[in-house]
């Protein structure tokens, strides 16, 4: 998509081919915009971010973390202190991202009355 007087046709495409979609359903994963959300404060420790996202399991965890790490949203760093451990926080990139989940938080918000689904 160009930001362009002239839009792209609408085609179905794949995540892969179309870097809007790709974002979507990388964001729209459960778990991806909550980790960044809770990284949004500070630093955290894995053990910290479970015990702040109820419901997730180490395994998923690590793989969200994994994933944030590999779209440079996230950064893991060793901590010098004791114990010594892994602290992950936000990139510039992923606090960038957590500016525009934050704009979707405050979007409904921005309509004139309470959405009407057709019956």
């Amino acid at each position: 998509m160009t930001a362009t007087s002239e839009r792209e046709v609408p085609m179905p495409r794949r995540p892969e081919v179309c870097p809007v979609e790709d974002w979507l359903s990388f964001l729209g994963h459960r778990w991806n915009a909550l980790v960044l959300w809770q990284l949004s404060v500070g630093a955290r420790r894995h053990g910290d971010l479970m015990a702040r996202l109820p419901g997730i399991t180490a395994k998923v965890l690590s793989e969200r973390l994994d994933g944030l790490l590999l779209r440079g949203l996230v950064e893991r760093n060793a901590t010098a202190a004791f114990p010594r451990g892994v602290v992950y926080s936000l990139t510039a990139a992923g606090r960038r991202v957590v500016a525009l989940l934050d704009q979707f938080e405050t979007l409904p918000h921005s309509f004139a009355g309470p959405r009407q689904d057709a019956a």
